[in-house]
């Protein structure tokens, strides 16, 4: 019997050759659909690509000899678009996975494409609860936040302060409204009231009859429930027509740093928001957030952060199978806790919900900030379970 041995240089050379087997296509691909020119691109847009750069360099740019590639779209804000560069991706260029993709009803689009294609979607920016809820995925993770987290906090915190009667200005698509469902609710059933509501276009560049209508109305508390620079807009505004001024207490549903940064801390100070990530928290946040900076020249919003945690916790799920075969990685996922810099031993249930902390903040007061990007005062840490709805009520068919 001729029994034969192999070098290590072939040992090494087979071993190679197994791993990429099992990676389909020869390569780890990653498409970042995103606002890369719209109202959401300062909060992701090329920020997200970065972040999601910075996972895949913490693996070499490899996993077991196969390369990682990440490549950009722009989904201009129309879930048409983002069908069709999804359906793109997946058919013709190898996608593994996509992600971040904020705007609710293009990230609809998305999870649908992706759960029939079986590929894993790992959004970052969408915050519709039907993405965990009725329109589940068992390869779709919702990661950063989502419409109930935000919108709840932010309303309870107000309601408790005494602030009992709203009215809301709305983005006019499934974003906006889901968004002013949450925080409506969560005002009721504090025992306040809804003095009424109006629905404007996605980018609407004038709020004035808006913002007038909300000042006839008397309401103590006049909600945006909006984001990125419709948020912006409506808050510059309202500090010119002498909302604030007037009693009335603003109230973003959404907002993050950027936003923030944009309005200057004259106009946002006091304002009351959630948020799963703030950059100085700790050291670990503030190391991380600083090579963020160094590459795009801004602090990174929850919402970058997040596609940053999704990405490592693919890859660090593909480098433990072996495989990128998305029925394998996608259960293990689920099956893991996500520890990095952004949370510790965070929960993914069934849903596709990752169950990090929240954190209630309020924009501090020019003379309280101390330094650049010196924004927030965290309130208090709402953990994951009391801040995101139990999966057994989310309507989701796959929870058992």
């Amino acid at each position: 019997m001729r029994i034969h041995v192999l070098s290590g240089a072939a040992l090494a050379s087979l071993a190679c050759g197994t791993a990429q087997a099992q990676m389909s296509e020869g390569v780890i691909k990653i498409g970042m659909l995103s606002d890369r020119s719209g109202i959401y691109a300062d909060i992701n847009g090329e920020g997200s690509a970065v972040a999601a750069r910075m996972a895949a360099e913490e693996f070499g740019n490899a996993i077991k000899g196969t390369r990682i590639e990440i490549i950009v779209g722009d989904h201009q804000n129309k879930a048409d678009i983002a069908a069709n560069l999804t359906r793109q991706w997946l058919d013709a260029e190898q996608v593994d996975v996509v992600a971040d993709v904020p705007n609710s009803a293009a990230a609809l689009a998305v999870q649908g494409i992706t759960r029939d294609k079986k590929r894993i979607f790992l959004m970052s920016g969408p915050g519709s609860t039907d993405l965990t809820g009725k329109d589940c995925s068992p390869y779709g993770f919702q990661w950063t936040w989502d419409n109930h987290a935000v919108a709840s906090a932010t309303a309870r915190a107000l309601v408790e302060q005494g602030r009992k009667s709203w009215y809301f200005i709305t983005a006019d698509y499934a974003f906006g409204h889901s968004l002013e469902t949450e925080a409506a609710n969560t005002v009721k059933q504090l025992g306040g009231t809804v003095a009424g509501t109006v629905r404007h276009p996605l980018a609407t560049p004038d709020f004035s009859s808006f913002l007038l209508t909300a000042q006839g109305s008397g309401a103590q508390v006049v909600a945006f429930a909006n984001a990125g620079g419709d948020t912006i807009t409506a808050i510059k505004q309202a500090a010119e027509f002498g909302v604030p001024q007037g009693g009335q207490t603003l109230a973003g549903l959404l907002l993050n740093i950027n936003d923030i940064h944009a309005l200057g801390l004259q106009t946002s100070q006091g304002l009351m928001l959630a948020n799963s990530f703030y950059w100085d928290m700790n050291e670990e946040t503030r190391a991380w957030s600083k090579k963020f900076e160094e590459k795009t020249g801004r602090k990174p919003s929850m919402n970058q952060a997040g596609v940053y945690s999704a990405v490592r916790h693919y890859l660090k799920t593909v480098q433990e199978l072996g495989t990128d075969d998305a029925d394998k990685v996608s259960a293990r996922m689920r099956s893991v806790p996500v520890t990095d810099m952004m949370m510790k031993n965070a929960r993914i249930a069934e849903n596709g919900r990752v169950f990090g902390d929240m954190y209630l903040a309020q924009v501090k007061t020019p003379g309280e900030s101390k330094y650049a990007w010196d924004y927030f005062k965290i309130v208090k840490t709402i953990p994951g379970d009391q801040a995101y709805i139990d999966p057994k009520a989310s309507g989701c068919p796959l929870v058992k």
